[in-house]
């Protein structure tokens, strides 16, 4: 069960972009942040969430949102997931699962009959000042935009 809820002030991470750069939360003071925790790339479900992101990333543009996925998967895979679906956002990789971990999206979950250790698809919307405003838990991997965005 996710312990992060709307209020408390969004554990702190960096991480490296696409262009080597450094990247931390306070670099995105001013921006509201979607900080979606996926759990692998180029499966269906995963898929399906990031190109519902993407096709409807200049609305959240334009409402002031910045997208930032974040997978166990590694850099090259990543890389290759943004190609392969022409993905405009960040995708964080974090195989040490040090972010997913700070955001408790990490524990043991039941997948046919058998019990694993594995990452809860969470969504965490963020404010401009560092706050969590809304967690996703339940996202909807096809229209999960409609889910925090009310144009």
């Amino acid at each position: 069960m996710i312990k992060l809820k709307p209020g408390d002030k969004a554990p702190w991470f960096s991480f490296e972009n696409q262009k080597g750069e450094v990247v931390t939360l306070d670099d995105l003071a001013g921006k509201k942040v979607v900080l979606y925790f996926y759990p692998r790339d180029n499966t269906p479900g995963c898929t399906s969430e990031a190109c519902n992101l993407r096709d409807n990333y200049d609305d959240l543009i334009k409402n002031g949102y910045y997208i930032l996925g974040v997978s166990p998967d590694s850099a090259a895979s990543h890389a290759k997931f943004r190609a392969k679906h022409n993905l405009p956002f960040e995708l964080i990789a974090d195989p040490e699962l040090k972010i997913i971990k700070d955001y408790d999206v990490w524990g043991e979950k039941k997948m046919f009959g058998k019990t694993k250790m594995g990452l809860f698809r969470t969504t965490f919307i963020i404010d401009e000042e560092g706050v969590i405003e809304e967690v996703i838990t339940k996202v909807k991997t096809k229209d999960h935009v409609s889910q925090f965005l009310k144009v």
